[in-house]
């Protein structure tokens, strides 16, 4: 069955941890046997898996933050370099098209045309393939997003970037964000917030709640009467943590017709694990299937929940569930949603067509 993926920082691996996606993880795993620091050695997502597990369509990010935090690779001290950086891994995705490896989609028409490429060679390959057999699938389709609005150097600037291919948007990442509060503060809209929001919505640019704290979160629904998501987020009531959202919040999701992706990290999935201390060992997909479940049984029906995984989003397989080696394995999700009850017609929604309808919503507007 075809996925769609609404969260890999693919970018970021490419040049800011210098791995060359084109080429197999597991060679990039060799590549970096001897490269020091989180996740080296041990990286889940390359285009030849992505081909393997039919990800026919991705969300793929730009993310550059400016607002005084250290962490390597993704801070800047100032939002010019922040917008220089974005606009940098924007420039690989281009480049990546015009060597014909992917296609950047950014409305209905090419939506339509590639999702309907992808059916017609699903349909005509066997389930297992090889990633010898899966180098001849179509080009993978990229909808660009920005995780965390740093880049963008005042409100208005937000139609340069439309014009550019941005089609999603979550104002903040974590920390306090130029826009917005995010993960781990009680801070909400800043001053630039609510007129990015107006921005967005004017323009249809669709808002990513995913990381808004608490305070901005509500805050932004009041601000913004466009389409909703949360690209990779699960549920506060299985793993409390002000990162996921509360039963409150996905029923306010719910409410916008919204979707929620179902992320992969491993301390999202399970309470108390602790980041860089605890091991996989038992964590497994079944535990995403439990956030999943918990959505569809909240909403009543599969139409609201989906996958956006956030694999290699700064960690590898030992912070995915175990029994993931590359992003290959999201075809292991299919079996253990039908064993718990899910029809055909509900997995094809939770694997890509909630996130097909969402985008299909948003550009017929």
């Amino acid at each position: 069955m075809l996925i769609i993926d609404a969260h890999l920082d693919l970018s970021m691996n490419a040049l800011q941890w210098n791995r060359d996606i084109l080429l197999s993880a597991y060679t990039i795993r060799t590549q970096e046997q001897r490269t020091s620091g989180k996740g080296r050695a041990q990286g889940t997502v390359a285009l030849p898996e992505m081909r393997q597990g039919r990800i026919a369509l991705s969300v793929a990010t730009l993310i550059a933050r400016s607002t005084g935090r250290t962490a390597p690779h993704i801070d800047f001290h100032s939002p010019t370099q922040a917008y220089g950086m974005a606009h940098g891994q924007l420039a690989y995705y281009r480049a990546l098209e015009k060597a014909g490896h992917i296609r950047l989609i950014v409305d209905k028409a090419a939506l339509d045309a590639h999702m309907a490429e992808w059916q017609s060679w699903d349909a005509a390959h066997p389930a297992d393939l090889t990633l010898e057999e899966a180098a001849e699938t179509p080009p993978l389709g990229f909808v660009i997003s920005m995780e965390g609005a740093d880049p963008i150097q005042q409100p208005d600037e937000l139609e340069e970037w439309y014009a550019a291919g941005l089609r999603l948007l979550g104002p903040t990442h974590y920390g306090p964000g130029r826009y917005a509060g995010g993960t781990a503060t009680e801070l909400g809209l800043t001053a630039l917030g609510a007129p990015l929001l107006r921005e967005m919505e004017r323009l249809g640019v669709l808002l990513d709640l995913t990381h808004l704290s608490d305070q901005a979160f509500w805050e932004a629904l009041d601000h913004y009467n466009g389409l909703v998501l949360a690209s990779h987020n699960n549920c506060r009531a299985l793993v409390p943590h002000q990162r996921q959202f509360s039963d409150p919040q996905l029923n306010a999701i719910f409410a916008r017709d919204g979707v929620i992706g179902a992320a992969f990290d491993t301390w999202m999935l399970h309470p108390g694990w602790v980041v860089d201390q605890s091991r996989n060992a038992g964590i497994t997909m079944e535990k995403v299937v439990d956030h999943i479940d918990h959505i569809c049984q909240l909403a009543g029906n599969s139409r609201h929940v989906a996958i956006g995984t956030d694999l290699d989003g700064g960690y590898g397989r030992e912070q995915s569930p175990e029994d993931l080696d590359t992003i290959a394995d999201l075809q292991k999700l299919q079996p253990m949603l039908a064993r718990r009850g899910y029809s055909a017609d509900d997995i094809a929604a939770i694997l890509h067509g909630n996130w097909l309808r969402l985008l299909r919503q948003a550009w017929s507007q």
